[in-house]
């Protein structure tokens, strides 16, 4: 059997209104996305760089869930970056909920998170 590799993937989460998270990642994280689906909106694609990041409508707040609530610390999506200082103080700088600065961590990141409108935690990593 030949193994076949992964080509890309996106985190999916789930958010009570697609076109404000859609807006604040946009605004305040650096994505970019080109349509949001339904009306009212009820999915969509984003992307920075060649990282993409779905947004999923819910009409139950319950069905939302952040890992933190269930796993202290966890987080609901991380992305590998080149610079974290450098990304750090852009998304500051753009207005990011920041949930902790740039710090070492034990496994080998400089890593720092942010924290979105439905209580998501993203975080952001340099391998040292």
């Amino acid at each position: 059997m030949t193994s076949q590799g992964i080509k890309d993937g996106a985190p999916v989460l789930l958010v009570a209104d697609v076109e404000a998270a859609a807006n604040y990642y946009r605004d305040q994280l650096g994505f970019r996305y080109d349509q949001l689906w339904g009306d009212p909106p009820g999915f969509c694609i984003l992307w920075r760089g060649p990282v993409g990041l779905m947004l999923s409508r819910m009409d139950d707040p319950a069905h939302i869930v952040p890992h933190r609530t269930v796993s202290d610390g966890l987080w609901d999506a991380y992305f590998w970056v080149d610079d974290a200082r450098a990304m750090h103080k852009e998304l500051e700088s753009r207005g990011a909920s920041i949930e902790y600065p740039p710090t070492d961590k034990p496994y080998g990141c400089l890593e720092f998170a942010v924290r979105d409108l439905d209580g998501y935690t993203i975080a952001f990593g340099q391998e040292l």
